[in-house]
Formats: C-alpha cells, structure tokens, sequence
C-alpha cells in the first residue's frame, strides 16, 4: 500500500473501528519533507479530486486501497487550507462536499469533565445534533456518548446508511464521540452506527436528540430548537415571583392523544397546535388554572401512553414538531393556564433503537436484572449512580422547562425508584451497601434533581408520584428530604374511592375511609388527585364507580368533587371526569363528547365548572392548605348518618367557609351543627341544586347562628341537608361584626 500513513492505522479505519480517524484522515502535513497529505476513505468512490475551497488549485488523489482508501500528497504546499472532496462513483454521478475531517474539535474539555463529573446542567446544548456555522461552512455537529464502543458513526440517507462513511472521533476518555458533518442541514434523519467490545453493530437513535420521525420509524431529525418567538414573558415573571402553595392550583389531567381526534385511524390526532385552539378554550372555560399532560417526549407504543420513553428530549411527532408544541405551551400561558407534564426518569424500555445496551454495555441501566430490570413492566432501572446518567437525567429536566418554558414535572413512580424490592420477590433484588432495601443513589439522585431545579427556576412546580410513606418526601434536602414542592396523595385517594365505591348503607361502618386523610394532611404539601389511573383497566370510570341507580350516581359524584375541592391540598381530575363519562378511558379514541348532549351529563360539567369558580374565588380553599391552621373540624363523628363537617380557612379568619358533606341518598331537615361565630350564613354552593340535576333541597335563606352550644363550639345552627350532597356556607361579615368577633 503506496501511503505516507501508518498502514495498521489505515486498516482501522478501513474496517471501521478507528477511535480516531481524524488521525489518518483529513490533511496532515509531512514530516520532516514538506508537504501536505490528504486522505478520504469513500468506499463507493471511483476517483477523487481535492478542491482549494479559496483558491484555484486541485489536486488528484490516488486510490491506495481497493476498499476506498485514497491520498494526494501535496508536494509544493506546506500550510493548511480548507477544501473540497469532488467525488464520481461508479455509476458516474458526481458530487461535491468539504472533507468533514477537516475540522478542529467543537467541545471543550471543559464541557466534557462537567458532564464526566455529572454536572454539565446544559449538556442538551453539547450532545445530541446541532446546526451550526464553522470557518463559514455550514452543518450539523453530532456528539454522543457511547464509552465502551470500538467505533461510532453517523450515518442517513446522506451516505446510503454506511457506517465506514462517516466516522467520528472519541474525545479522550470522556466517552463522548463528536463529528461536524458539512451541508446537513434541517430535517435531515440519522443515527448512530456503534460497534460493539463484542463487533456487533448496533443502530441506534441519538438520546439527544430534539425531534424523532413519526413511529414505527425510529430515525432521529436534524431540528434546530432554538428561534421560536415567546410571548409569554408576563406569565413567566409572574411564575417565578409568586408563591403557588398560596395559590388556587386545579389541575385538568390530559393525554393529548385521546382527549379529541380527528379519527379513530392510527394516527387520527389533531396537532398540537389545533389542540392549543381547543383545548385551551376549554380549559379556560372549565375554569382550570393548569394543565397535566401526560408523557409528550417521543415513545415507540402506543399503548404506553407515552411512559415507555426512548427519545427523552424530542417532542413526539404524533402531534407535530418541537416549535408546535412551543406554541401550544405559549397560547396557555398567554391565556393563563400553566402546563406540567408527566416526567419518567425511573425507567426506559428496551427497544433496539433506544437507550437499552447502548454502546453494547450497560450503560444507562445495570448489568445485573437483579438492579436493572423491573419484571414487572419489562423495563430498564436507570443506574443512578452513574454520573453521565445522572447528568443525562436533570439536564434533560432542564430542558423541558428551558426550552418549552414547563411550568412543572410531575416525576412519575417514585417509589419505584425509593426502592430495591419494588415489583419484586425475595432473591430478585439485591440490597444497599447497608444491607436496606432503600435505593441510597436514587435518593441522592432526586435530591440533586430538585435542588437543581430550583436554582434555576424557582417558581415551577416538581411533583412526586409516591405511592408509599415515604418520609419528608416535599421537605428540603438539607433537613433529610427529597425536596420535591408536592406529592400525590395517594393514600386520600384509595380511602376515598373505595369509601365511595361501597354502598351507601354500609359507608357508616366505614367513616374512618373519609375521614383518615386529615390525620397525615400536612404531613406533605399534597395534591389530591382522581387521576388517569383509577379509570382504566378494569377499575371503571368515576361515575360507574358510584352506586346506586342513574340520579344517585350523579349525585353521589358531586358530592365527592364538592368533599374534594374542601379537603385541605391542590387538585387534579383527569378528562372526562368532568363530565362524568361512563366508560373507562381508551387511548386510542376520543372522549365520549357526545354526552354533553344529554342533559345530567352537561349540568356535571357545569357543576365542575362552577367549583372550580368557586375555588378560584375563595381565599379559605386555597391560601393555607398545608397547615392545620387551614382547617378545622366540625363533626366527623356523625358515622350513623354518614354526615361530615368542616371549616376551611385563609390567611384572614374572616375568610372562612363550613363545608357539610352528606354520603347517603337521606335528606335531613333542621340538621344542627356546631358554628364558630355569631354571625349569619349563607348558602353559597349546593351540589343538590336543581340546575346540576340535584333534587332542590337547600337553605335558601339565610341561616343565623344560635347560642346554643355543639360540637366544641360556642354557637350552632340548623340546615337543611340534601341527600348525597356537598353544601358550603359563608359567614357574613360587616364591619360592625369584625369588630365585634375579634
């Protein structure tokens, strides 16, 4: 072989397994003689000329090796210059392209060692594929991280899939393999071809990257992020100067899929800029302060609703691309509406193209399925204790509130993650350094995630998904807590919707169901949430859970949402809910809207509609919810009648409200109940109203405390109770009575 190059070297890169093929390839300059080498390895290449981009020259290479190797050796030159490959293949096409081995390395050292040490917050702005302009030559930069792997490529449609085309080069032992890629430009797909330790060849999706195709196809797209005009700057420096554990926060669960389509076809969805238009509307309309989506990061099936995640930072394509979806959060916000999304750092599925065995190791997961699987799911368990993982995984939540301004992440199955055992038998599992069942690397993991979080963005919401007793779960890391700003409260919900379940002859023996919640209610800064979850898999919708016939099952639905908005703790209903849909919810069609033509259907949403109105406008539901302080028992013992009553209340004591819940279908009538003040009351909302299908049965003029002593307190009054009903009474006071009751 007639080169100036090492020829073993050669051999590398012609069997493409070079950690570093810009040492042979490109143009490198001849010692000790002068002159300058430039080399190419196109497989498919006939002959080659070299091109002086800025100057006239143009030089002939020799094909030194049959498999596609060539060099020219330029004798009369001794300085660099940028230049052109002009290729003919065999079939006698002709084109032309600057060398992409003619360029510097793009990341810095320091960039790498952050992202080594874990700590590389913006790692999403270094890896992944990026436009940008080098030396006046427009491209694409490609860097992943794959540490174990003999050889990375990038390869597309642009070199017909062929991994020795375009090698790129690992970046000392950071791990990371980097190639700038002249002329790709917006839209292009690719992938990365890695052989293994064990020369196999894997294809896999870029983890970095901002946009995917559309599913079955698995290609990552070339998308430049960045450009998109904002104009919600209001509603980000009201986000971020505000306090929302003292604000109204009712949250509309959604999976965007589902909640309207254009068909009931595979890919019948609206875009999610149609569903800004919509469902933004309707949000406002319904009265909602925020919207919950569930996983919108690209997923492969369906059938997951999006939380068997392969492409963490791209948008799924279902609904469009990454600048549709920026609109869709802006149109929110300009109609103040916040948006969370479901976020999945607890596990990956295990699909070809995705992050399982990535560089042919266990890279973002463990070896051993006794810590990295979850048998239950048959899904990968991220290795929390891996820096670049652990990098890989707050950047990325950075990136959702970065880029698409997200005013939130709900982190779904925590405890999944608390845990060693969870999903699992004796001997499945193998315990901590201590010999506990507590995951000690994701414990530390979730407390760098948060403490993260909110160093750059104080004001956005981090939610857990624990399902436990987890301890201190919403305290701060530097008390022993997880430092997340709420926890679903999944112990309120099984009690209450299995107290709601029973029948109602049976809800006495059960009171403690309905009642429990209040003795851990500020033990966390909760949400309380009736969430996608309980109305799928056989479990029923929310009306088909309640008993009775057709009216009570209405009834006995309002009076639960009316129990839910009193109870202390932020709120969350998830789509159809509203509306009280009979079936159990399925991804793959649209919510039964047509059940708004009937009567008891529309009132339901009225009635939503109207609590949420009534919690927005109420100080006492909302400003202290995680304090005793912001409630106050009246009576939960009346186990007989099945009768609960309780006082909410804001900041002021003035703003005060008496919440009675009845959960049998038995009217009462003059009803007595203990009455912190001497004042008068008026009945502000009746869940029985007739205008939400209720029987009528109500206080309809006002109720005035008597001196007569009950239930701890000084006063009492008598009421009107509907059957299976929530009603809420508001004290009056003038200025006289202010003053008088202080």
């Amino acid at each position: 072989m007639n080169t100036t190059a090492n020829i073993d070297e050669v051999f590398k890169v012609i069997n493409a397994e070079h950690p570093d093929p810009f040492s042979v390839l490109g143009m490198h300059r001849l010692e000790p003689e002068n002159g300058m080498a430039v080399r190419a390895f196109l497989p498919n290449a006939k002959e080659i000329i070299v091109e002086e981009l800025f100057g006239t020259s143009a030089y002939q290479m020799e094909k030194v090796e049959d498999r596609g190797f060539f060099e020219a050796v330029i004798k009369d030159r001794s300085d660099f210059f940028k230049y052109n490959l002009r290729v003919t293949d065999y079939e006698g096409n002709s084109f032309t392209f600057c060398d992409p081995y003619c360029f510097l390395p793009v990341l810095s050292d320091y960039d790498l060692y952050l992202f080594n040490e874990g700590n590389n917050h913006k790692i999403y702005e270094k890896l992944g594929a990026h436009k940008m302009t080098i030396d006046g030559i427009e491209g694409t930069l490609f860097a992943v991280w794959a540490p174990c792997a003999k050889r990375v490529s990038v390869v597309g449609n642009f070199n017909q899939w062929d991994g020795r085309r375009h090698q790129m080069r690992v970046r000392g032992n950071s791990g990371v393999w980097e190639l700038f890629i002249p002329g790709i430009g917006q839209g292009e797909i690719y992938k990365y071809e890695i052989k293994t330790p064990h020369n196999e060849l894997y294809i896999k999706a870029d983890p970095y990257a901002f946009y995917s195709e559309l599913r079955p196809n698995t290609a990552s797209i070339v998308y430049d992020i960045d450009g998109y005009e904002w104009n919600d700057a209001d509603w980000m420096r009201e986000r971020d100067n505000s306090n929302s554990f003292e604000k109204p926060i009712s949250i509309y669960e959604v999976h965007l899929g589902s909640w309207k389509r254009v068909s009931n076809d595979e890919n019948g969805f609206h875009s999610y800029r149609e569903l800004a238009d919509m469902l933004v509307e309707y949000v406002k309309y319904m009265g909602y302060t925020h919207i919950e989506l569930l996983p919108i990061a690209e997923h492969p099936f369906d059938g997951s609703w999006g939380y068997q995640i392969t492409g963490y930072y791209a948008v799924t394509s279902r609904y469009g691309d990454p600048k549709d979806f920026m609109y869709f959060v802006d149109k929110c916000h300009q109609n103040g509406i916040g948006v969370l999304i479901d976020w999945v750092p607890a596990h990956f599925p295990k699909d070809g193209h995705g992050l399982a065995r990535f560089d042919g190791t266990a890279l973002y997961e463990h070896y051993d399925p006794k810590q990295g699987e979850h048998p239950d799911w048959g899904t990968h368990i991220f290795n929390y204790g891996r820096n670049e993982v652990k990098n890989f995984l707050i950047s990325n939540a950075l990136f959702w509130l970065d880029k698409y301004h997200i005013d939130g992440l709900r982190v779904d199955a925590v405890a999944s993650m608390l845990y060693l055992d969870y999903g699992k038998k004796d001997g499945e599992w193998i315990p901590n350094r201590w010999g506990g069942k507590e995951n000690v690397d994701a414990i530390e993991f979730m407390r760098q995630l948060n403490s993260t979080v909110f160093q750059y963005y104080p004001g956005v919401m981090m939610t857990a998904e624990e399902s436990t007793s987890w301890a201190l779960v919403t305290k701060p890391p530097f008390t022993g807590g997880l430092g997340f700003s709420y926890k679903w409260n999944m112990g309120w919900m099984n009690d209450f919707l299995r107290y709601m379940s029973m029948d109602s002859v049976y809800r006495k023996y059960h009171q403690n169901l309905i009642t429990f919640s209040l003795m851990y209610a500020f033990s966390e800064n909760f949400i309380l949430v009736l969430s996608h979850d309980e109305v799928v898999h056989g479990k029923c919708s929310m009306i088909e859970k309640m008993p009775g016939d057709y009216w009570q099952k209405f009834a006995g639905l309002r009076a639960s949402y009316g129990y839910l908005y009193g109870h202390p703790g932020k709120k969350l209903l998830f789509m159809g809910g509203e509306f009280a849909q009979f079936i159990e919810w399925n991804y793959k069609q649209s919510l039964d809207w047509f059940l708004l033509d009937y009567d008891m259907h529309k009132k339901m949403q009225d009635y939503v509609r109207d609590l949420n109105k009534l919690y927005r406008s109420e100080k006492a539901l909302y400003e202290v919810d995680f304090h005793y302080e912001g409630f106050e028992w009246i009576d939960c013992n009346d186990t007989e009648h099945s009768i609960i009553s309780f006082m909410r209340k804001g900041k002021d004591w003035h703003d005060s409200l008496i919440f009675v819940c009845n959960f049998t279908p038995v009217p009462h009538d003059d009803y007595r109940i203990g009455s912190p003040f001497n004042t008068t009351y008026d009945e502000i909302f009746n869940s029985d109203w007739e205008k939400y299908g209720g029987s009528n049965v109500g206080n309809f003029e006002p109720i005035k405390a008597e001196e007569i002593s009950m239930h701890n307190k000084p006063y009492s009054m008598k009421l009107r109770i509907p059957p299976l009903a929530t009603i809420v009474l508001k004290p009056r006071f003038d200025e006289k009575d202010k003053s008088r009751l202080k």
